[in-house]
């Protein structure tokens, strides 16, 4: 998979990590994502300036800033500690664009990394993954316009905005059916300097492949989303937007694997599991 002229940033935990806290963030500016170059990543400083849940450890040996680390040498993990998680409501399509924009909540603590499992509890019910281009704030910002909102972003992740359909119809807030542990996937990567304009988004569900659909399907576009988000609240760095969903979807059950997957992106995978 391959980026022009973007670079990518991670947060990764060195498999031989210190303490299950340890992380890291690295970056690549290798535009074949697949090739030895985009294989090996430098150790850098946190990309979220000012932020205090995205400071990074304390540098140890192998790994101070500019170090460089294979990627055999680490973990991924979300890519971000955000404040706030927020989705869009009725972005699947044009049609979205006749209702105003309404944003939803996902709870921070419902936030994985890849390879995380999609934990499904007793009686959830009916549970769709939701494939979405994934906007990642870069600094702290309020009352953006359509002129300033790309300076808001870092920019541009997968989220998998997990979402129990039976718990949607009962609870008009959304809250149960979005915010349960384990429902919001990210990852693997953030990509910078992304032309977000007509990326192809969509699932592969055990090995099949579902009907696809691109960003270009968004009611809501990325800058008209950013400014009625911050229309009404602060957005700090490390905060994560799913953007809406326009591909296909199918029910999870555990033992599923559910890959998302996004053009100049790349691949964000997970199992399905029962909940403990």
């Amino acid at each position: 998979m391959s980026a022009m002229h973007a670079r990518r940033i991670a947060r990764v935990r060195p498999l031989s990590y210190v303490s299950e806290a340890e992380h890291f963030f690295v970056a690549n500016d290798a535009p074949d994502f697949d090739s030895d170059a985009g294989k090996a990543w430098t150790v850098v400083t946190t990309p979220f300036p000012g932020s205090l849940a995205n400071p990074g450890s304390e540098p140890r040996d192998g790994w101070q800033s500019g170090a460089i680390v294979e990627e055999g040498s680490f973990t991924f993990l979300a890519p971000s500690v955000p404040a706030n998680v927020l989705g869009m409501a009725h972005n699947t399509g044009q049609a979205g664009r006749a209702l105003p924009p309404q944003a939803f909540h996902k709870a921070a603590t419902s936030v994985v990394g890849p390879g995380d499992a999609i934990e499904l509890r007793p009686g959830v019910g009916h549970v769709d993954p939701e494939a979405e281009l994934t906007i990642v704030v870069g600094s702290r910002v309020r009352g953006l316009t359509l002129d300033t909102a790309r300076t808001a972003i870092l920019g541009f992740t997968i989220g998998n905005d997990v979402s129990a359909r039976d718990l949607q119809k009962s609870d008009e807030l959304w809250i149960s059916a979005k915010s349960q542990d384990t429902f919001t996937p990210v990852g693997p990567w953030i990509v910078t300097a992304l032309n977000d304009d007509n990326l192809a988004i969509g699932i592969n569900h055990n090995g099949t492949e579902l009907k696809a659909a691109s960003s270009a399907d968004l009611g809501w576009g990325v800058e008209e989303i950013l400014v009625y988000l911050t229309s009404f609240m602060t957005l700090h760095p490390g905060d994560l937007v799913l953007t809406g969903f326009p591909a296909e979807c199918a029910r999870l059950v555990p033992g599923d694997s559910v890959i998302c997957h996004i053009e100049g992106i790349g691949q964000l995978s997970n199992p399905v599991t029962a909940a403990a």
